[in-house]
């Protein structure tokens, strides 16, 4: 199962994928993001804490907040990420903090009102549906201030490969960014995200060139220098290692194709 890392800053910015069987790897963005489990079990991790989603259960994923799935067995969910605009009264109220506990069980009503969402949906009547989540959310959340200093360092890991993947993103370029051994961060990155340094920031690069060869025009050796590979062949063999198909045979069976479409036939 493959997963956009990249989302659109965009105020207006909201998509929405139902998905089966899905993992991976520790991520973050600047997107809140909603997870409801609707069969099966999956694990999800959210800055160190681990939680066991069944049937029901939902999780509201914060901006910035790092996050992982796994499903050991069998799982079916709905996941929507949106930006927080969507939802400024909310997102003013708790600026700067992030809950203690991510776990809620949302109204079936609301569920269903999301299963329903498609692109004719209004934006009133999807606002109005993120903030029931939201309002549901926080009756019963206690918050607290968003970053302690390993959080920081993380943050600033994934901020300097959001700002630097098309360029210089070397290990060597974020120990000197962030001042900090190269050694110690390459520890750290792999004991928090369970991937090397350099594995993570090809799969960043791989994921904003799935966009760009489904969602736009560009020609392929356009996108791989703008995904920061130095030539079309390293582009070509990156994207078959992470994905299995060459860029192009992605970009014909997935043009024009939704998010789910997207996720689904990356198996």
């Amino acid at each position: 199962m493959f997963y956009e890392l990249k989302h659109d800053l965009s105020a207006d910015y909201f998509t929405k994928e139902s998905g089966e069987d899905f993992s991976f790897q520790a991520h973050m963005h600047h997107c809140f993001e909603m997870i409801v489990i609707t069969e099966g079990e999956m694990r999800v991790n959210v800055d160190d804490r681990e939680y066991r989603l069944t049937k029901g259960g939902a999780l509201l994923i914060f901006p910035n907040q790092v996050h992982s799935m796994v499903t050991d067995t069998h799982s079916k969910h709905e996941l929507c990420l949106f930006s927080q605009k969507h939802v400024s009264a909310y997102s003013e109220k708790v600026a700067s903090k992030v809950p203690v506990d991510n776990y809620f069980v949302p109204d079936e009503f609301y569920i269903r009102q999301m299963e329903a969402v498609s692109d004719d949906t209004d934006h009133i009547e999807l606002k109005g549906m993120l903030y029931a989540f939201c309002g549901s959310f926080h009756k019963n959340a206690v918050y607290r201030e968003a970053a302690s200093h390993t959080d920081k360092i993380l943050y600033g890991i994934f901020e300097f490969i959001e700002q630097h993947y098309k360029q210089d993103c070397t290990l060597h370029s974020l120990a000197k960014a962030l001042g900090y051994s190269e050694s110690y961060l390459s520890r750290y990155f792999v004991g928090i995200v369970g991937v090397t340094y350099n594995e993570y920031v090809n799969h960043y690069r791989i994921s904003h060139a799935c966009y760009l060869l489904s969602d736009t025009d560009m020609p392929i050796l356009e996108i791989s220098y703008e995904c920061g590979f130095n030539c079309l062949r390293s582009f070509n063999r990156n994207y078959k290692r992470h994905v299995g198909i060459t860029p192009l045979e992605y970009r014909n069976n997935n043009k024009g194709k939704t998010l789910v479409d997207k996720k689904r036939a990356m198996g």
